[in-house]
């Protein structure tokens, strides 16, 4: 059942179907996403981690982006004054929406398999 605190707090959070999404990440650990970064070469910081947040707080808020896209959007616009997409590139080169999705433990949006998409590759 949900609390009633929480709900007045954190009003988007606390939807039948975003208590869901929150229940369906409850298996992820950070030191699970640090074991997937660690095979994929990275070492993450607290620059890295801010980002895994994010997308894992939108997963929450919106469920599965339907696109790469929307998340390309929103993750440069969320980290525009750092330097947007040129930045989250430095911080994921293998792609800031796939990888960092895999990271955080969310499924990756359609139209991000093409190794290019979202990559300095």
């Amino acid at each position: 059942m949900p609390d009633i605190n929480n709900i007045i707090n954190e009003p988007g959070n606390n939807e039948p179907e975003a208590i869901n999404r929150k229940m369906d990440m409850d298996g992820w650990t950070r030191e699970r996403g640090e074991a997937i970064a660690e095979e994929e070469g990275l070492s993450l910081g607290e620059m890295h981690w801010q980002v895994v947040d994010f997308l894992r707080d939108y997963y929450i808020r919106h469920g599965k982006a339907s696109a790469g896209r929307v998340l390309a959007a929103a993750l440069d616009e969320a980290f525009a004054a750092q330097g947007g997409t040129a930045y989250l590139l430095t911080l994921f080169p293998k792609g800031p929406v796939a990888q960092a999705s895999r990271i955080g433990g969310l499924p990756v949006p359609a139209y991000t398999v093409d190794q290019s998409f979202g990559s300095a590759m």
